[in-house]
């Protein structure tokens, strides 16, 4: 963050020198939009710019006990003040991000920029990530076990130790189940992934990052029950992807969730450890029971629909060409 606009700005002279030529320019919150702009050659200044906000750098959690480095959340405002547009992820992330820059700005001790918030806002608009078209989905053997996945970073905000505790509670209740632990560690993985991996070694069937799309979707057709126990979550695409899938989502109803899975009360838990046990115990119950766990209609075609890639790249295609028009 702190150097990419003036890596950028020399690759975008040395392309422009080999006859390159834009129309607008797209980048993501993680790039000093307005330093960019002014080191870049005229044409490139001057072009209209998107900034895409897939996370932030304000409200991001850090397990670190340091004070947080305000020189990145400015770099998150500047870019949204230098972009003719700013897209969110989600319409949770943009009032988290405002909410918590504004209260930033006010513990300046002069010349506060308060208007950077509205002006954000008023450029804000939501579009969310898409995913690809899932395979279709193996038939569901009767007398197979509970199968569970759990598909996030290997980060202590994805609240990893709380679906651990909540696998021992089934265990211990005699309930069989299968587990697929997925995602990506950067840095320092919490010691409950390999507590973890011990402890349920005869339940695993995936552990780890799967680099190939096929195989992560085919461990995600593979499962029942997708359960995120996330503290932190902007968007959630892996939720996306697993309920697209046919995974039945097991979310806490908080964050993004509520946005982007909808409003269906079955498919949430209160956020407690407790009603999570209770969610899991009673899923397992129905699957048993009835061999399935969707009791009205799939909802997984709406998702694949709404998130597909022909559907979301679309909607960006005709908001940058819009933008370009309007430049002209």
């Amino acid at each position: 963050m702190r150097h990419a606009a003036i890596s950028f700005a020399e690759r975008v002279k040395e392309l422009g020198k080999e006859g390159g030529g834009w129309d607008v320019v797209c980048c993501t919150d993680m790039l000093n939009l307005a330093e960019f702009r002014g080191l870049a050659l005229d044409c490139i200044a001057r072009l209209p710019a998107v900034a895409y906000f897939h996370e932030n750098q304000l409200t991001y959690p850090s397990q670190e006990s340091d004070e947080r480095d305000l020189h990145f959340a400015f770099t998150n405002m500047l870019t949204g003040l230098a972009a003719d547009q700013v897209w969110f992820n989600s319409a949770f992330h943009r009032d988290e991000f405002l909410a918590a820059l504004e209260q930033m700005l006010r513990r300046m001790p002069d010349h506060q920029p308060l208007s950077a918030v509205e002006q954000i806002r008023g450029r804000a608009s939501i579009f969310p990530p898409g995913i690809e078209r899932p395979p279709p989905r193996p038939v569901r053997q009767r007398d197979q076990p509970l199968r569970l996945i759990w598909a996030s970073r290997w980060e202590h905000d994805k609240g990893p130790e709380t679906f651990f505790a909540a696998l021992r509670v089934l265990r211990d209740r005699g309930i069989d189940f299968r587990l697929s632990v997925l995602g990506e560690s950067f840095g320092h993985v919490p010691n409950c992934f390999e507590v973890a991996r011990q402890e349920f070694s005869g339940n695993i069937t995936r552990w780890g990052f799967l680099s190939d799309l096929t195989e992560y979707q085919m461990a995600l057709a593979a499962s029942d029950v997708v359960v995120s126990t996330a503290n932190h979550e902007f968007f959630g695409i892996a939720m996306v992807e697993a309920v697209a899938a046919g995974c039945f989502p097991l979310a806490p109803c908080r964050l993004a969730y509520p946005e982007v899975l909808g409003t269906a009360s079955d498919w949430f838990y209160d956020g407690t450890f407790e009603n999570l046990v209770s969610r899991l115990v009673e899923l397992d119950v129905r699957l048993r029971d009835q061999g399935q766990l969707w009791t009205g209609e799939d909802r997984s075609r709406e998702m694949i629909d709404r998130f597909g890639w022909d559907h979301v790249a679309t909607d960006m295609d005709h908001a940058l060409e819009g933008l370009y028009s309007s430049a002209q």
